[in-house]
């Protein structure tokens, strides 16, 4: 077990046997540290760990503190196999015409961020000028560039701007990423099981993929390796933070180890970091990029998750893949919008963006545990469900599903959710499937999660 995961077994039993009460407070990460003689990062991995079980809790500017008790869940299993090349012969792509709240990985955004993002927008348009005739810069506006670099760099993670492209969306950025550094027939790493529209994008454009299992702690990275020593894949393409669909977030010593043996075999690791500032904890994850000493990650990520996904803005930090990155992305993309870049630019540079950030970890904290606690009282027993550190979804485990039942099911009674088969092309997760939990625990939503629990029922 990890050394993380042995602090948080300790506390769990402290808690459990009444020795740590409730409202009580914990002690802080350099405390902890200090006490148990481990470093930062384990401090941090070990609370994120109790966090995400709901032991604990943070208060914003007080620390962290024992959590009412919560009820306890059984996590997915996570299917060990051998990684294989494989071709991406069926489409990804999702066209569920329910749309409902428990289908696309989403939230909403709240009234003060809004507010403050028309004022973004008004005083933006001020600034705008004669610069309303152009067209924007391809590989993005300084400004844009500035405001993302000094916000990052208050988390720990320090860019150069002039590094930066800005890109329509996270999903644009990962393509422009694989043109840049593969070809078609490629084979192409990915955690299995793998978010969908990663799979689509990789049949689409020709790349044959491995999938590596998941385990606790992210992926199995001895099996990438292996593939790496026998040159078998020529890239890889990990979220590295609350994963979609499957919660997990990578160990900062599985970062670490990412990106040592990028550069240690020098093959290119696209990571997508689309959820990585919507960690429950107040401290946002490092990126595996952080750990990059050459180059060799191409860092992608946006606000569709963290701001919203109508404004279709994202970035890349694509290292050594610099140039041709920039020369593959200005042949598809002639730029994006410039007021939505400034006015993005004016939320971040006013704090703004960093407020609502944290408004929105703590109500998605708050959801999960919401949603949790109606699930265990709704599902059936034997239910697996995940437990992330972050981000808006859950993935849930049946073990002896009847897929075919439980599609027809689901189907009849127009719930929106994504069964488990989109997110690998191997049929390991047909008894699995991913539900968002950004949106209010309405009546509505209760009653299709009462839906969705009547046709597991009837499915096994």
């Amino acid at each position: 077990m990890s050394l993380y995961k042995t602090l948080a077994s300790q506390f769990v039993q402290e808690i459990e046997d009444g020795k740590l009460s409730e409202g009580s407070r914990m002690p802080s990460l350099r405390q902890l540290a200090r006490q148990q003689a481990v470093s930062m990062s384990t401090a941090v991995s070990c609370y994120q760990e109790l966090e995400s079980q709901g032991w604990i809790h943070s208060r914003p500017q007080a620390g962290y503190y024992i959590s009412a008790r919560s009820k306890k869940h059984n996590t997915p299993e996570w299917t060990q196999f051998v990684s294989k090349v494989s071709q991406v012969h069926q489409s990804f792509s999702i066209h569920s015409p329910y749309n409902g709240p428990l289908g696309i990985s989403s939230t909403t955004i709240d009234d003060t961020a809004l507010l403050e993002l028309e004022r973004s927008f008004r005083r933006s348009s001020k600034r705008l000028g004669s610069r309303l005739n152009h067209y924007p810069h391809t590989q993005g506006d300084p400004s844009l560039c500035d405001a993302l670099s000094v916000h990052f760099s208050k988390l720990g993670i320090h860019i150069n701007p002039q590094d930066l492209v800005i890109t329509s969306g996270c999903m644009p950025a990962i393509k422009a990423a694989l043109e840049a550094c593969t070809q078609v027939g490629d084979a192409i790493a990915i955690s299995s099981p793998c978010f969908s529209g990663i799979l689509d994008l990789l049949g689409k454009m020709g790349r044959r993929i491995v999938e590596i299992p998941s385990i606790d702690e992210g992926i199995d990275l001895a099996q990438l390796e292996l593939h790496l020593q026998q040159g078998s894949v020529k890239a890889g393409i990990f979220c590295t933070s609350h994963m979609n669909p499957q919660g997990i977030t990578m160990t900062a010593q599985q970062k670490q180890k990412l990106a040592e043996l990028a550069n240690h075999y020098q093959v290119p690791m696209i990571e997508d970091d689309v959820y990585l500032e919507l960690s429950y904890s107040e401290h946002t994850p490092l990126p595996a990029k952080y750990y990059d000493s050459n180059g060799y990650i191409l860092w992608c990520g946006s606000i569709s998750k963290s701001l919203s996904p109508s404004y279709r803005l994202g970035w890349c930090l694509p290292g050594r893949y610099t140039d041709s990155y920039r020369q593959q992305h200005s042949a598809s993309c002639f730029g994006v919008s410039l007021p939505i870049q400034l006015a993005v630019a004016d939320f971040i540079e006013s704090g703004n963006y960093a407020k609502q950030l944290k408004r929105r970890r703590t109500k998605l904290l708050s959801l999960r545990q919401s949603y949790l606690n109606y699930l265990s009282e709704r599902l059936p027993s034997g239910v697996n469900i995940s437990q992330p550190q972050g981000g808006m979804v859950l993935w849930l485990q049946v073990p002896k599903l009847n897929l075919e039942r439980f599609t027809a099911l689901i189907e009849e009674h127009k719930i929106d959710i994504r069964l488990g088969q989109l997110f690998s092309t191997l049929p390991l997760y047909n008894d699995c499937f991913r539900i968002n939990i950004g949106f209010d625990l309405t009546e509505d939503v209760k009653r299709e999660i009462d839906l969705l629990a009547d046709a597991i029922r009837n499915s096994r």
